[in-house]
């Protein structure tokens, strides 16, 4: 069962720019989705400038070649909308109207981050903007995305939780009891997987069981499914506002697989990165599957902006992540006895739960 059959779905596949969605786009909005993608990309290749200098700790997972995902999907959130991803999470941060600054400090281990430098690239948080992470357990994700949706639920809002995972994270045991737990109390969530080709460094075909795609697996749970073609920014939306709206009218879950591609390793440690793939592959994908370059040319097709404007976006973009790198630099570290904050929310403002330890039981 898949939402292929949906009216707003019901165009030409090969001209998603028609569906609804997207046919009410004007020039700017589609300007600001291109800036977007080239911030995200921007951002991550100067945080790889400095990790490989060696100012940054711990680990550093990449977006690069992904951006039209997080900026398609995100785009169609709204102020009851939620969303919660895994450890390559710094494209969805940015989406979601994160600052550079905060971002960069995080990765630089400093006080000014957006987890004041406690959690470094993994661990974005933004509950302002209703992101919830950035978590670095593989699927540890799944189940908290699916109480954001309960508490929609329970609250009566009308909302959809977008949880976002790679290919590597449907097959543990979370996710699948997520899918029954969203199946049989009718919850607003929609799993998004990041189908990128490769768990860590394994192909998709070794590494997971399937007839013709992942998402295929919701059949079992009797949840409504779709595929999208991630380097297409117009289908993303069709298909992500098809899954949100299941969401939003009915109260639904959706599996929503998104085709998409990583130019880099699992991380920027893994040193195997173009021995279980071959630098050819990597090169084709740059050259004929990039999202970025896709979206500019279909821009400059549509008479939308010129190549001239695209570069001049692009330079501001180059030098916002640049002084955002500065700013990280120039930012002092947390101070060693604030390891004692942000353990606990009660403990930190001091309520009587917090205080008492009382947070569930009374007297």
């Amino acid at each position: 069962m898949t939402s292929a059959t949906d009216d707003d779905v019901a165009v030409d596949p090969a001209d998603f720019a028609q569906a609804r969605i997207n046919a009410s786009l004007n020039p700017q909005q589609k300007i600001h989705f291109l800036k977007e993608m080239l911030r995200i990309r921007r951002f991550e290749q100067t945080a790889l400038k400095y990790y490989n200098q060696g100012l940054m700790g711990g680990f550093l997972h990449l977006y690069i070649g992904q951006e039209s995902v997080a900026v398609g999907t995100v785009s169609l959130m709204g102020k009851n909308d939620h969303i919660i991803t895994a450890y390559r999470d710094h494209g969805h941060a940015l989406a979601v109207g994160m600052g550079m600054d905060e971002c960069m400090a995080e990765l630089f281990g400093k006080a000014t981050g957006c987890s004041r430098g406690k959690g470094g690239s993994m661990h974005y948080f933004a509950p302002d903007k209703n992101y919830w992470g950035g978590h670095g357990i593989v699927g540890g994700q799944t189940p908290l995305g699916l109480g954001l949706a309960y508490a929609l639920k329970y609250q009566n809002k009308k909302g959809a939780a977008l949880c976002f995972m790679g290919d590597g994270a449907v097959n543990q045991g979370a996710y699948h009891e997520s899918l029954n737990l969203a199946a049989l109390w009718k919850l607003p969530v929609v799993y998004i997987i990041e189908n990128n080709k490769y768990s860590m460094g394994t192909t998709l075909e070794r590494s997971s069981a399937m007839r013709n795609c992942l998402a295929e697996r919701a059949d079992g749970y009797g949840i409504v499914w779709d595929i999208a073609n991630g380097e297409d920014l117009y289908e993303v939306r069709a298909k992500t506002d098809s899954a949100m709206r299941r969401a939003h009218e009915h109260s639904l879950p959706t599996v929503l697989e998104i085709d998409t591609y990583r130019y880099y390793g699992h991380s920027v440690a893994d040193a195997n990165a173009k021995k279980y793939r071959s630098p050819d592959e990597i090169e084709r994908y740059k050259n004929h599957h990039d999202p970025i370059r896709l979206w500019r040319k279909r821009l400059v097709e549509e008479g939308v902006i010129t190549e001239e404007k695209i570069e001049a976006i692009d330079d501001k973009v180059k030098e916002e992540a640049s002084k955002a790198a500065q700013f990280a630099i120039d930012s002092p570290f947390p101070a060693p006895e604030s390891i004692f904050e942000d353990v606990y929310w009660e403990v930190d403002k001091q309520t009587d739960a917090g205080m008492t330890g009382r947070h569930f039981f009374g007297d």
